[in-house]
């Protein structure tokens, strides 16, 4: 069974999706963090972001590890470095590049070949995966993301007014509604599950039950 959770920036999606798919007993797939490999890859590198065809060069060289806890990116861990906010920033590039999409979306496809998998990022439920037996698009207010999204900044040390997010992430948003390919859009048959005033537990307990209910449809 594929269960495809997308919404915008800040929703809450990875850490979310994490638990959801431990609780069932399924395998994760952050597809966010794939795009986030490819840009720290970039910045580390120094390119020029109008050069496409460099990091289209890197989303097929690298190797990508995400089946255990921790993103391995040729063979180091990197799931702390790709959530700082410099690549937060740079990750559009990756994310709107038409060929990293296409190399990307055949990865993802191919880890969840055969697998019991929840997997959550923009796309997966309306060009990734449209014939997945359950979607969920999550997502909250653009105030409450950005609160999110300071606090777990906060909590790796740095250290941003709630204003500069704010406008980042409705740039980002924009961003990813209008991209060529792979849109942040709802499938039409997704289930929208507003987050606002909502715990993590409660998040959960609610996912969990979307996704029994078509388990046993």
């Amino acid at each position: 069974m594929i269960v495809t959770i997308d919404g915008p920036a800040g929703a809450g999606k990875s850490s979310i999706s994490r638990r959801l798919a431990e609780e069932l007993g399924f395998e994760f797939l952050d597809t966010g963090a794939m795009y986030r490999a490819i840009a720290l890859l970039g910045l580390r590198a120094e390119i020029d972001w109008a050069d496409g065809d460099r990091l289209v060069e890197f989303a097929k060289s690298a190797s990508i590890d995400l089946s255990g806890r921790a993103v391995i990116l040729d063979g180091e861990d990197v799931s702390h470095e790709i959530r700082s906010q410099q690549v937060t920033q740079a990750t559009r590039y990756a994310a709107g590049n038409v060929g990293v999409r296409e190399e990307l979306v055949r990865l993802q496809r191919e880890f969840a070949e055969g697998k019991d998998i929840v997997t959550e990022g923009r796309d997966q439920g309306t060009l990734v995966f449209p014939h997945a037996e359950c979607k969920v698009f999550l997502t909250a207010s653009p105030e409450e993301r950005a609160r999110r999204r300071v606090r777990d900044l906060a909590s790796r040390g740095e250290t941003v007014a709630l204003e500069d997010i704010l406008q980042q992430q409705t740039k980002r948003d924009e961003e990813d509604s209008q991209r060529e390919v792979g849109p942040l859009l709802k499938a039409e048959d997704a289930v929208e599950v507003m987050t606002d005033g909502m715990t993590e537990a409660e998040v959960l307990l609610k996912l969990v039950g979307i996704v029994q209910r078509y388990q046993h449809a």
